[in-house]
């Protein structure tokens, strides 16, 4: 499905935008409402602990008086007067259930004690979340304004509203029956050659050298080409290129367009990897907002991870220019 004129590319950009950052307001807000349910969940928790706690606390308070003030001692003075052997061990019986049940009281208090800070730090972050969740959801109502205004402002100027009401709405059909299912078989079977790319560098074609303790991948875009071709079909159209630090994938297929951009980048948290950050995607020419990039960068994992190739690597450097993606690793021992 293209486009004929900028206008129409805006405007469809436009009421796309709508469409997809709606979702994502939906996604926060059953966010929220599962952070809230928590939330909820987590206060009558604390005050369950609390009123628990309050209990042990003084059962706890009391036996320690006890061993300061020195009463259990007598206990033992006790179990070494006794007269008789049987005595003794009635005695020593006895003994040992006041000092198991001591345990077993300052034993239940300290658990609880954790749990219940356990749930006051779960409680607190679960608000910070909370906030942050209601700031984003602020932001994103207030993008959907502003892009609405944009749209009918558009449409209030065509010389043809109704025409580019059609278009818009036959638009939206066709991304969501059509274009979303493909823009996500691009991103799976990205993500599935991913797990398969460690194999790929070994197989003896120079692409992992090695100089002492520093190892390169050297990988050239035609070699990485060629490989995903050899992974999976939907690569016969689409083409990866490395030029002035980005990493820009596309290609055309019938009606549909698709433009990846982004740029790797070295992390360590989770685990060190190579993270492919999507910065532009352009679908028929028309960008998709940064909240579909998230979201798909959250649903597939395209990363690259060092330790898949070689147990005792980690990735420190990463480049790509003139027609080669360079990966500098050291031993990680």
């Amino acid at each position: 499905m293209t486009v004929d004129s900028e206008e129409a590319r805006q405007l469809l950009q436009d009421s796309l935008s709508i469409v997809e950052i709606d979702k994502e307001i939906q996604r926060i807000e059953l966010r929220q409402q599962e952070l809230r349910q928590d939330q909820t969940s987590l206060e009558k928790q604390i005050r369950q602990l609390e009123q628990d706690i309050d209990v042990r606390r003084e059962q706890a308070g009391q036996i320690l008086r006890e061993y300061y003030m020195g009463e259990r001692s007598k206990l033992y003075t006790l179990l070494l007067s006794a007269s008789s052997i049987s005595g003794f061990f009635r005695i020593m019986e006895f003994y040992e259930l006041v000092i198991q049940n001591d345990r077993q009281v300052l034993g239940d208090y300290e658990r609880q004690y954790k749990a219940l800070s356990q749930a006051q730090r779960e409680s607190s972050l679960n608000a910070i979340q909370l906030e942050e969740v209601k700031d984003s959801l602020i932001r994103q109502r207030s993008r959907i304004v502003l892009l609405e205004e944009q749209v009918n402002s558009t449409l209030e100027g065509s010389s043809n509203p109704e025409a580019m009401t059609r278009l818009m709405e036959e638009f939206t059909m066709y991304w969501e029956n059509v274009g979303l299912y493909e823009v996500k078989r691009h991103f799976r079977a990205l993500a599935d050659a991913m797990q398969q790319l460690p194999d790929f560098i070994q197989s003896g074609e120079s692409i992992l050298k090695t100089n002492g303790r520093t190892y390169t991948i050297d990988l050239h875009e035609e070699q990485l080409n060629r490989f995903l071709r050899a992974q999976n079909e939907v690569f016969e159209a689409f083409a990866f290129q490395f030029d002035g630090g980005k990493v820009i994938a596309a290609g055309e297929s019938g009606s549909l367009s698709l433009r990846i951009e982004g740029q790797y980048s070295i992390v360590n948290e989770p685990e060190n990897a190579i993270m492919f950050e999507v910065e532009k995607l352009v679908f028929n020419e028309l960008e998709l907002p940064d909240t579909t990039r998230q979201e798909l960068q959250k649903e597939f994992d395209m990363n690259f991870y060092p330790k898949m190739l070689v147990s005792f690597l980690k990735a420190t450097e990463v480049t790509s220019d003139d027609q080669r993606l360079l990966v500098k690793l050291l031993l990680d021992l």
